[in-house]
């Protein structure tokens, strides 16, 4: 599968490790930057990953900043994105299951390197259960339709 990563500096080094683990797995993965550890602004490298999902260059996105909350909500400004703050195992495992999440979102300063590892091996390994998910997800989805979404 192919992974689009982005991180800003506060997720540089958890980025790095996860972009490991994911080509140890067998993972083709795309890193979209920042490889630089001064100060720079997460929407950047946000719209860069969603981007690359929503064009279906990548299958799924994954993102690094301190929280996960601010990556999270400028990569959902992008059309077809589905991005989650995933900080623990239950919530990265759900948001596949139930919301066919397609960007993982994680914090860096609020998870441990080894736990961010557990969690992005769950959000990848897990397959949307659609069924009646799939019209909660359609749900979703009619809002951008409706109420508009950023380019792309």
């Amino acid at each position: 599968m192919k992974v689009a990563l982005g991180a800003d500096h506060a997720g540089l080094e958890l980025k790095g490790r996860i972009a490991a683990a994911l080509a140890d797995a067998g993972h083709e993965v795309d890193d979209l930057g920042t490889n630089r550890p001064e100060s720079c602004d997460y929407p950047d490298f946000a719209a860069k990953v969603a981007r690359e999902v929503a064009g279906g260059r990548a299958q799924r996105g994954i993102l690094v900043c301190a929280t996960g909350v601010g990556m999270s909500i400028a990569a959902n400004k992008i059309a077809g994105i589905r991005a989650a703050v995933c900080n623990d195992l239950y919530t990265a495992r759900f948001a596949r299951l139930h919301n066919d999440a397609n960007v993982l979102a994680l914090g860096a300063r609020v998870v441990g390197p080894e736990r961010a590892l557990e969690i992005v091996d769950i959000f990848m390994h897990s397959a949307f259960e659609g069924g009646r998910h799939q019209r909660r997800v359609d749900k979703i989805m009619d809002l951008e339709s409706q109420y508009g979404r950023c380019c792309q």
